[in-house]
């Protein structure tokens, strides 16, 4: 096994886990609603009076993110991510991560994250799940294929 030591960044993922859980653990206390973009997303579809506001307001914010990061992080802080796959390949997992997040009933970050925190079994089988259908392909894609 070969590790990729110039992008291992075990602290950068620690404070970014941090903040996610703590981010997760405020929105369920304020708004009494877990922290699953899929969820979030889903219920805009289709959209009931009163429960707009705050899923656009969530949505435009996770989108903006990026731009502020790159206003307030200095230039060479920043580096871009490396995906190795064509544009169709990524818009054919991004159509099978939607459909695995149907079929869940939630995405990684609401069972993941969560979920998991609330001790729930529906969350711990749909996080072993994805956890163990993602190291199959890795192991397939890296080492049969």
């Amino acid at each position: 096994m070969n590790i990729d030591w110039a992008h291992f960044t075990p602290f950068a993922s620690l404070i970014g886990g941090i903040i996610l859980g703590l981010a997760s653990a405020i929105f369920i206390l304020v708004n009494g609603r877990i922290l699953g973009i899929s969820g979030i997303l889903g219920g805009l579809l289709p959209p009931k009076v009163g429960d707009t506001t705050w899923r656009v307001a969530f949505l435009l914010g996770m989108f903006a993110a990026p731009t502020v990061f790159h206003a307030v992080v200095p230039a060479q802080y920043i580096t871009a991510p490396r995906v190795d796959a064509s544009d169709w390949m990524v818009i054919a997992a991004g159509l099978l991560v939607g459909i695995g997040t149907r079929y869940a009933s939630g995405c990684t970050s609401g069972h993941g994250v969560c979920g998991l925190s609330r001790l729930s079994p529906r969350s711990l089988v749909a996080t072993l799940s994805f956890m163990g259908a993602g190291f199959v392909m890795v192991y397939v894609l890296r080492h049969i294929l």
